[in-house]
Formats: structure tokens, sequence, C-alpha cells
């Protein structure tokens, strides 16, 4: 098979090495991955998907899918990227509280079509990551308290399997694929759509609050306090920051399925804090739910590493809360429990997660230099943890030179394998983190 072969064979774009323009189309949305692929498709329908696999497999090549890049390991060499921003469907049924979305589209769009019937997806903190990704890893979201994984929520997948194949694949059409592609990532097969059920969000309350950097072990407690007795309802998350040439800052992110009055009460240990620099706390239109993190939404160079907590002590709360992060621009302490920690029947692969805590921990990665000693940062900063970080990674948060086995429990990881071994034994597919690696 030839080059010109991958080009006759879609109706999409096609990008090879020499191409202009080539290195850009074959960038992952962190600018510190390197991908060196052998081409980029720009997929036009689930036809190209199906032929670009198709020729995959007839010429020894895989195929990573990669709609906005926002996954990205590195682990590419070689293959082709398909990227699938052009299926772009979009379709709520309010009366069914159902939406049916292309592997293109991300949760901003999303949201902005649920949000004026008052139901929302499970979506996480960034409206610009895709829908299909964060579901095939199971995606932990601001309601995952209240109603467990995203992926849990799936009704069905429209996908081409390694064998060039389209099908519609349900917990009835084919149970084990089902399975695996809620939450164990994306090596069994390629969703060009989702299909997943909508929740109820007819008010929403929350918003985030600063305060200077001296107040962290007060906003800490504080933390601790209302988290201790959360409904489902409430998620609280803690963030310390250190922004370049700015003084520390620590401060909350808070979002609540309810009305302002309760959520005020729930919250009402806040207003006891001194110094507060902004309280942007208010009723959130569903649409503008990732105003509450106000996460870039711009490509950049980072380095991150996410870990689980079991619990945390006297100890621990002095790592968290005590040091400098420096050379860390954030510190993120997400309060998990309710719903993704419980045992659900016909649940995925991610859950249940037993651990109450994640940890997020971020820095720049401008130059090789600025990249080790972020890493070097984080690797302090779990090692002092000791035995509360439980080794397990949720599958959306890994990062480059992590496996996929860290997401997974070992009867888990044991079925994907066999799964993939079943469904793909030439490895035409390869997931961001292969199950198999």
């Amino acid at each position: 098979m030839t080059n010109t072969d991958l080009r006759s064979a879609v109706d999409g774009r096609v990008s090879l090495p020499g191409d202009d323009g080539f290195e850009q189309t074959a960038k992952a949305w962190n600018l510190a991955i390197e991908q060196r692929v052998a081409a980029v498709v720009e997929a036009a329908g689930a036809g190209d998907v199906a032929a670009v696999v198709g020729y995959a497999r007839r010429s020894g090549l895989s195929v990573s899918a990669q709609p906005t890049g926002h996954g990205a390991s590195g682990d590419t060499d070689g293959v082709i990227l398909l990227r699938t921003g052009r299926l772009d469907e979009l379709h709520v049924n309010p009366e069914e509280r159902t939406a049916r979305v292309g592997a293109g589209v991300q949760w901003g769009r999303v949201l902005a079509a649920t949000g004026p019937h008052g139901l929302t997806g499970l979506a996480g903190s960034n409206p610009v990551v895709g829908v299909t990704g964060y579901t095939l890893g199971g995606g932990v979201s601001w309601f995952g308290r209240k109603h467990g994984f995203a992926a849990d929520s799936v009704t069905a997948f429209e996908v081409v399997t390694a064998d060039g194949e389209q099908a519609r694949v349900t917990a009835d059409t084919d149970p084990d694929l089902f399975w695996a592609l809620r939450g164990g990532g994306g090596d069994f097969a390629l969703v060009t759509a989702v299909e997943f059920d909508l929740h109820p969000a007819p008010n929403l309350y929350g918003g985030s609050l600063m305060w200077p950097g001296h107040r962290t072990r007060e906003v800490f407690d504080a933390f601790l306090e209302i988290t201790a007795e959360a409904p489902d309802e409430l998620s609280v998350w803690f963030n310390r920051m250190q922004f370049p040439q700015a003084p520390p800052m620590v401060g909350l992110a808070v979002a609540f399925l309810g009305d302002e009055a309760e959520g005020r009460a729930l919250l009402a240990r806040l207003d006891k804090i001194d110094d507060v620099i902004a309280d942007k706390r208010g009723q959130v239109a569903v649409a503008n739910l990732g105003e509450i993190t106000a996460e870039p939404t711009d490509p950049a160079p980072a380095r991150s590493r996410t870990e689980l907590l079991t619990g945390l002590d006297d100890a621990a709360i002095e790592v968290l809360t005590g040091p400098p992060i420096e050379p860390l621009v954030g510190l993120q302490l997400r309060h998990l429990g309710g719903a993704l920690a419980a045992s659900r029947p016909g649940g995925g692969p991610s859950g249940p997660m037993a651990e109450p805590y994640m940890l997020y921990m971020l820095g720049l990665a401008l130059n090789p230099e600025m990249s080790a000693a972020v890493g070097a940062k984080q690797a302090s900063l779990a090692e002092e943890l000791g035995v509360r970080v439980s080794g397990r990674k949720p599958y959306t948060m890994l990062a480059r030179g992590e496996r996929a086995a860290a997401a997974f429990s070992g009867d888990t990881i044991a079925r994907l394998r066999d799964i993939k071994r079943a469904r793909d034994p030439q490895s035409v597919l390869r997931a961001n983190f292969p199950v198999l690696a």
C-alpha cells in the first residue's frame, strides 16, 4: 500500500510528512507532547474512519483517534493519527433526556444545547475537552458524586471495529465490547458517535473563591469541614495556585446541583474567612459550567500528574498546605465519593473508585529543564504522601510515561486485555494508553 492509496481511500484531508502544515496538524493539545506519526487523516465521516482502519490493517499499521489531543501520551510513533473533529453531529432529545453526539463534539457544545432544557451531561471542568475521549476513559465529572462516571450514562456507541466494519454497540448487542468501551479507553473500537442519558439540572449554583496564600490552612480546614457532611449534589475542589511572578493564592471551586439559598447555606463556613480576593459564586447556567475553574482553552506545553488518595491525616495535610508548590502552577484536591465510590449494576471498568480524594498537580513545560523540575516536584509530593497514595489513577488523568494498568484492578485489566486480543489481534487500533502495554 502507498500514501496515494491512503489519499484515494478517504474523502477527508490527508497530511503526510513533508506536506505544508503537517507538523501543525499532528500536534497534541498539550504542546509538550511530541507526536511522530506516519500520517494525519481528518475524517469526513464514519465511512472515512472505516476506510482508514481497513488501510491500516492491510498495511500493517495502526490507527489512533484523537479529536482534540487532550489525552495525548506521545505513544504514536508510526501510527496514522485520525482526527474526528468533522464528526460533529449533536442531537438532544429533552423528552427522553438523551443526547447523541459525534466523535468530534466537545462538551461546551453539549452543555449549551442541554442547559435550556434543565438538563446536563456529566461533563468535566473544561468545555473544549471532547466528549468521546473523555467518556471512553470513564469521565470524572463535576456531577460524578451524584451520578457516577460519565461512561456509566452511555447507552450506545457507533463504532468501527478493528476489522473495518461499522456497528452499533449496546449492552444487548455486544456486552463485552460495550463494557470495555464504557471506561476502558479507546483500544477496542474507533467510536464515531455516542448516545448517553442526560440528568436533571434545573438549578446549578457554584463558582470560585480566592484568597491570598497566607489563608491556605484556614481554607483547607473549611474544605474538610464542608466535605465531611456534603450531600452528593455538592462537589468542592481545593486549589493552590502559584502563577509566574505573582504571589501564592488559595481557592475553592464549587458546583451544587440545587438552588442558591441551599448552596449558600452549605458553604456558609466560607464567609468566615477574611481577605477574600474574589468570590464568584452564584447561579450558573449549565452552558457556563467551564467558567467555574476557567481553565485554559488554548493549547499550551504542560506537565501533569494525578494521584488518588486513600485519606488525609495531619502529615498529609501539611504536605498539601505547608511548603510552597513552586515550580508547579497549580495543586488541586478534588473531593470524590458518593456515586463514584458505589458499585453500580452494569457499570464499566472505571468504578467503583473507593479513594475519597484526587490530587492533580500541574506545571508549565516550556523547556526540558522546566519540565524536569516540575516532574521532580510532583514526584517529591507523591513520595511525601507515602502510603496515602493508592497507586491507582483515573484513566482520563493518565500522563505521559504511565500505563493503562494503573487505572484498573488486576481482574479488570486482565479482562480488558482478553477483549483486546480477541477483537484486535493485530493491534490495528492504538489508544493513548494501550491496555497491552
